[in-house]
């Protein structure tokens, strides 16, 4: 898939082993989040892509939801005004999540409501200098989506997140550094540069080895230790059948380098 494959709302670009996903448009219409849900899907999905980039295009990563979109589907039907968290938001926050390869978040610029939800269901955020994030929800008589509630409370713990979703306060990307949410914060002409940087380095690490971290990490919160245990043997049993564990182990002993194919 390229970029010729969906709409301009939505482009992927390919850089040999990582997929660049932009978005061209920083509020979520509905064409914007179908073509992002179906996008985030394909580069999931396909082998030959082993780390993905999610950015957006100009001085906002995302604002969320279409503000204009949604008053439309609330005036012609209110009961159906919020189908769009089952068929969109939570299906891109799963591939986000879920996808057995590293995904990276360029934030570039403005991040709230929802597509703080985004950036939170990446699994490293590279961030701008001055960029502005917030829950921003509440402020409009809403609670939660995008699994914020879950996301933004582990990276900043329950008090400062009910703080940040009751009173909707903004923050700055320096907050985010102070907060753990983030490592890098970079001037915003080099968020995309550092950000597919990082994605290269992880596209030539253990690709299996990444998908089964973000397997134990995710479920790190719902299991006690002796289930904790369990699953982290059975991920290690099945690592230790793959190419790239017997070859950085035959590497290490000869004082080489490894090079790891995902396989």
């Amino acid at each position: 898939m390229d970029g010729h494959d969906v709409p301009a709302s939505v482009e992927v670009e390919r850089q040999d082993a990582v997929a660049v996903v932009h978005l061209g448009r920083p509020a979520l219409d509905t064409p914007t989040k179908e073509a992002l849900r179906d996008a985030l899907a394909d580069v999931g999905a396909d082998p030959a892509v082993r780390a993905v980039v999610l950015t957006g295009r100009g001085r906002a990563f995302c604002v969320g939801q279409d503000l204009g979109e949604h008053a439309a589907a609330l005036a012609a039907d209110p009961g159906s005004a919020f189908a769009t968290v089952d068929a969109h938001y939570s299906p891109v926050v799963t591939s986000l999540a879920t996808m057995p390869k590293p995904v990276v978040a360029a934030v570039n610029g403005t991040c709230v409501g929802a597509g703080l939800g985004l950036a939170l269901a990446c699994d490293l955020r590279v961030l701008a200098a001055g960029a502005r994030l917030g829950t921003a929800f509440t402020a409009i008589g809403l609670t939660c989506d995008s699994g914020l509630s879950a996301t933004l409370a582990a990276e900043v713990g329950v008090a400062r997140a009910r703080e940040l979703v009751l009173l909707a306060s903004p923050f700055t990307a320096e907050d985010a550094v102070g907060w753990g949410v983030v490592a890098q914060v970079v001037a915003p002409g080099d968020v995309l540069t550092t950000a597919t940087a990082l994605a290269h380095r992880l596209a030539a690490g253990p690709t299996q080895a990444y998908a089964a971290s973000k397997r134990l990490l995710a479920a790190a919160g719902h299991r006690d230790l002796a289930a904790t245990l369990t699953a982290e043997a059975a991920e290690q049993a099945a690592l230790g059948l793959t190419q790239d564990h017997r070859g950085a182990v035959d590497a290490f002993l000869a004082k080489e380098r490894p090079t790891f194919s995902g396989r």
